[in-house]
């Protein structure tokens, strides 16, 4: 049987529809809440503001952060925190936003609630946060014993959203099942929770194959679609259930080491967190000895654009002693890509690097 597992399934309360951030004002009124520290971005609350409800009855503090969920921006967010004598934490944004509010909360004991303002990662649902430096790099994830107090997700914000950051989220939720797949596939016996688990990547998959393009064509035409909606809570939602019933077993393996790992290069910080997973689900695939599945797989990463190879994202300049360091790096100890099958070097994983190269350039002579 598998090790030790702790499921952390969903918030406390999850709610998608259109205008769910009106409610907002009820749910903190239902909790007793009556001070509020706002965390939000820039350019994404200048677009969501708008929907955002007057908070009767509450007193809010808003602050935007500072461009990183790092320790320091952190203990800022909890001084402020502190200072104004809140009693809970809103984050509205993307990924970095809510891993951001979910520390400050976790730190001082109090609830957090999160309006979630792109489709681009499961941020908004998991018990965790990714912790960065100030410059980008990717630290630790850290794991929370409380679950998020509320998501209340309204598919007309995210509609309104850049649809390269929907795109990412796709390619950040298709990793899903490739990750935890390639996990769960080793074992023996499976408990119920990890046949959960293995059950919602492949859903993941299988939503994400089916609807990402229609989704997008509604974003493009600014028209709320099932599609559309059905993508959104699938990045969301879904991809949140993966781990949170498959702890370990459903989080990350390959992929997000070589994501963790490309981190190391100042080079990579402009590109978006979910291009780097699915380039990464390539590497993994390499790994795995499966190009049929690569090649079968370019088509619907070529249509949403999702990159498929160092080359397509302006990274084939690479030196290779900036290779050797991503590849250190995707191997050290504690990288979740040791939860794979076999022995992974560092040789393994710029085999894998170099041999994608090879066989994307392939694929786009024919």
């Amino acid at each position: 049987m598998e090790k030790n597992l702790i499921v952390r399934g969903a918030p406390q309360e999850f709610e998608c529809r259109v205008g769910a951030w009106d409610a907002l004002g009820e749910h903190l009124e239902r909790r007793g809440v009556k001070r509020v520290l706002v965390i939000h971005g820039g350019v994404s609350w200048e677009k969501a503001r708008r929907f955002f409800p007057d908070l009767t009855g509450v007193d809010a503090i808003f602050e935007p952060y500072g461009g990183e969920c790092s320790f320091e921006e952190r203990d800022r967010m909890v001084a402020l925190a502190e200072t104004a004598n809140v009693d809970a934490i809103i984050g509205v944004g993307g990924g970095k936003i809510a891993d951001l509010a979910k520390a400050v909360a976790v730190y001082l004991a109090m609830p957090v609630v999160i309006l979630p303002t792109l489709a681009a990662t499961c941020a908004a649902w998991t018990p965790l946060s990714v912790m960065y430096d100030a410059r980008g790099e990717m630290l630790q994830y850290d794991i929370f014993a409380r679950s998020n107090a509320l998501v209340l997700l309204d598919p007309m914000v995210i509609l309104d959203s850049p649809i390269e950051l929907m795109v990412a989220g796709i390619g950040d939720t298709l990793a899903k099942w490739y990750e935890a797949d390639v996990i769960i596939s080793q074992l023996a016996e499976r408990s119920v929770e990890i046949d959960i688990s293995h059950y919602t990547a492949k859903l993941c998959r299988d939503i994400l194959l089916e609807s990402s393009a229609a989704a997008l064509e509604a974003m493009r035409d600014g028209k709320l679609s099932e599609a559309f909606v059905k993508v959104v809570e699938t990045n969301i939602m879904v991809g949140g259930m993966v781990g949170g019933f498959g702890d370990d077993y459903g989080r990350t393996s390959g992929a997000h080491s070589i994501h963790d790992a490309l981190t190391v290069l100042d080079a990579t910080h402009h590109l978006l967190h979910g291009n780097k997973v699915a380039y990464g689900v390539f590497v993994q695939l390499m790994i795995e000895g499966r190009p049929d599945e690569i090649v079968a797989l370019t088509p619907f990463y070529q249509e949403l654009g999702l990159p498929t190879c160092l080359h397509d994202m302006g990274l084939d300049g690479l030196s290779d002693a900036e290779l050797v360091r991503v590849a250190e790096r995707a191997t050290a100890e504690d990288e979740t890509i040791h939860l794979m099958p076999g022995v992974i070097t560092i040789a393994t994983v710029l085999g894998a690097i170099k041999g994608l190269e090879i066989l994307m350039a392939e694929v786009r002579v024919r």
